[in-house]
Order: structure tokens, then C-alpha cells, then sequence
């Protein structure tokens, strides 16, 4: 059953901010790799939508979920057109699912009801619920002590009102800490614009970050500090560590020009705030992924600039495959990376 879905506030509270000019995909950032428009497609059930991320948990299931609070898996050997087994209903909104190292169980963030845990067997219970911390449990890493860091992307909007969010363009968002043995839930840092994608560094000093309204990719030190390492040319949303100190951006859209020359007028974003949908600044329907390393250097970039597989909001290298989730997408994904 579906919990209900919280109301947005009608108005946005938008401040004026100096117009950005989005850079063009050139060098590292070049459409030379277009194989994303290629990618072999494992579809949800039939009606069922958004699988924003995907995980590929010990035992070879390809894990994602769907806007009706359903979670999937499929063998990670299935066949294009493979339709998944149902594994769990938490009847809220999984976004992130990750693996806890300590058992089998998944971390998902759910962006109605906070951090969940998800037993093999499919049971789901709550781990800090959507009172006062969490507003919307966007996108988590877990250490190795059990500690579990997530994005609280938005204490304003839900997530089906993103768009709001990035209009009003304000920190509404934070990071935070989840203590498993004490149940504590703390403050990493706040002040940051919809902070999505979030990962471990290999010796769990700092978290990688990256915040999609203002598409930068940040360091955060777990001992105090937050640097900006790059500037992205596109809206990021999910980030997965490989493993070897660099990890893959999964990015929805390149950077939109109207919206960003919207920036210096606050009533205007008011306005677009209020119309319907279709009549707001769009995301491109556009694939691209990156690797980057712990500096913010781009390492390598994957395309498909005719939208076969577009709205990438979830990557994940499991050996030496990419698979993907979209937030709009009837399906998962997949591509070789030799």
C-alpha cells in the first residue's frame, strides 16, 4: 500500500544568482563513446516506472526500484527483454539502494519514508522514518564500521516536485549520518543545493558529493571542511564508487541555457515554478555517464546523444559492464565497457 505523498509548498522562494553559461561537451567531455545509445534494456513489469538506481548485490541480482514503492531484481546474466522478480514493496519511492557490507541486507533510500533496511527476504523496516531529520533520503554509501551516509536532497520539496527545488535554487539540502548500533541519526554538513550522488573515498577520510542544481562535484572531509573539485557541464544525479579510487556520475541532462539565464530573476522562476510542467525549462533527453577520479579529473565519458536510454539517474560498474537506471525509464540497463 502506498504511504501517502506529502503536498510541495505552492510558491517557491527563489533569491537572485548570477546567470552561467553551460560549456560545451568538448574535450574529455566529447561524444566520441556514443554506445549508451546501444545499451541492451531489462524492462520493469508492465505500467511500472523510474528504476532511478541499480545495484548488483554478492549473489548476482541487478537491483533497482520503481515510483510505486516496488523493489526488482534480475539475474545479472538475463537477456535483453528479461522481466524482473518482485523482491520487496516499501510503499513509499526508492531512490538509492546500496549493499550493507555487513550482511545481506540492502540500504535503500526511500524518498517518503526516510533510510529503510531490506532483508533477502524482502522485509522492510525503518531506520529513520521522514520526521524531523530526513526530508527526502536521496542517494547513501555505507563504511565499513556500518556508519551510513546519505543526501537529504531537499527539506522544502518532495521528490516529485524536484524541479521546484532546483528553481528556488537555495541549500535546502545536507548530508547525513546514520549510526546503526545507537540508532543516532547527525549532521555530516548542511547548506548544500539538492545534494544527490554520494560515495565513500577509499580510506573513508571524506565522502564524494555532488549537488545537481548547481552541478558541481564537492569533497566533503568527515572531519570538517567541503571543497568544490569540479564544475560539471551537466546536471548530476547518483554516484558509484568502482572500488579503485574513482567512481562513475551518472548525469540526467547536460546543463538547460534557459534555465540557467533564469537565474538572475527570481519572479521569473516564481512564475515557471507554477506552470504546468511541460511548460517549464526540460531536461535534454540526452544519456551520459562519467569516471572521474578523487580529484574531480574526468577519466572517461559515455554517451547517447539520441536518447535510446536517457534520464540517467543510476550507474553501476559490475565487472566489466555498466548498468544503468533512469528515473523515467521503463527499464535498467546495460553496456560493455571493452
Amino acid at each position: 500500500m502506498l504511504i501517502p505523498r506529502p503536498r510541495p509548498p505552492r510558491l517557491i522562494r527563489p533569491v537572485r544568482e548570477p546567470a552561467t553559461t553551460p560549456p560545451a561537451l568538448a574535450g574529455a567531455w566529447a561524444p566520441t563513446d556514443r554506445r549508451l545509445d546501444h545499451a541492451e534494456v531489462l524492462p520493469l513489469p508492465a505500467g511500472a516506472v523510474g528504476p532511478e538506481d541499480v545495484l548488483v548485490d554478492a549473489v548476482g541480482r541487478v537491483i533497482s526500484g520503481d515510483e510505486d514503492g516496488r523493489i526488482w531484481w534480475w539475474p545479472v546474466d538475463a537477456l535483453a527483454g528479461t522481466r524482473p522478480q518482485l523482491l520487496a514493496e516499501t510503499g513509499g519511492r526508492p531512490l538509492g539502494i546500496e549493499l550493507d557490507p555487513s550482511d545481506e541486507a540492502l540500504v535503500v533510500c526511500d524518498a517518503y519514508r526516510g533510510l529503510l533496511r531490506v532483508t533477502p527476504d524482502g522485509a522492510v523496516r525503518e531506520l529513520t522514518g521522514t520526521a524531523p531529520p530526513v526530508h527526502l533520503a536521496n542517494n547513501a554509501t555505507v563504511g565499513r564500521d556500518g556508519t551510513i551516509y546519505f543526501t537529504d536532497s531537499s527539506d522544502r520539496f518532495p521528490v516529485s516536485h524536484w524541479k521546484r527545488d532546483l528553481l528556488e535554487h537555495r541549500p535546502n539540502g545536507r548530508v547525513l549520518a546514520h549510526h546503526p548500533g545507537s540508532g543516532r541519526t547527525e549532521v555530516v554538513t548542511d547548506g548544500l543545493y539538492f545534494p544527490n550522488g554520494i560515495a565513500l573515498t577509499p580510506d573513508e577520510s571524506a565522502l564524494l558529493l555532488v549537488e545537481t542544481s548547481t552541478h558541481r562535484l564537492l569533497r566533503v572531509e568527515l572531519n570538517g571542511g567541503v571543497r568544490v573539485l569540479a564544475d560539471l557541464p551537466a546536471y548530476p544525479d547518483n554516484l558509484a564508487s568502482v572500488g579503485d579510487g574513482t567512481y562513475w556520475i551518472a548525469l540526467p541532462s547536460p546543463r538547460v541555457p534557459i534555465a540557467e539565464r533564469l537565474l538572475p530573476h527570481p519572479r521569473l522562476r516564481q512564475i515557471a515554478a507554477l506552470l504546468p510542467d511541460a511548460m517549464q525549462p526540460q531536461p535534454r533527453r540526452y544519456g551520459l555517464v562519467a569516471l572521474v577520479d578523487g580529484t574531480g579529473a574526468v577519466r572517461r565519458t559515455l554517451h547517447g546523444p539520441n536518447g535510446h536510454y536517457s534520464m540517467i539517474t543510476g550507474v553501476r560498474q559490475h565487472g566489466d559492464q555498466l548498468w544503468l537506471g533512469s528515473l523515467t525509464g521503463s527499464g535498467v540497463a546495460r553496456v560493455p565497457l571493452g
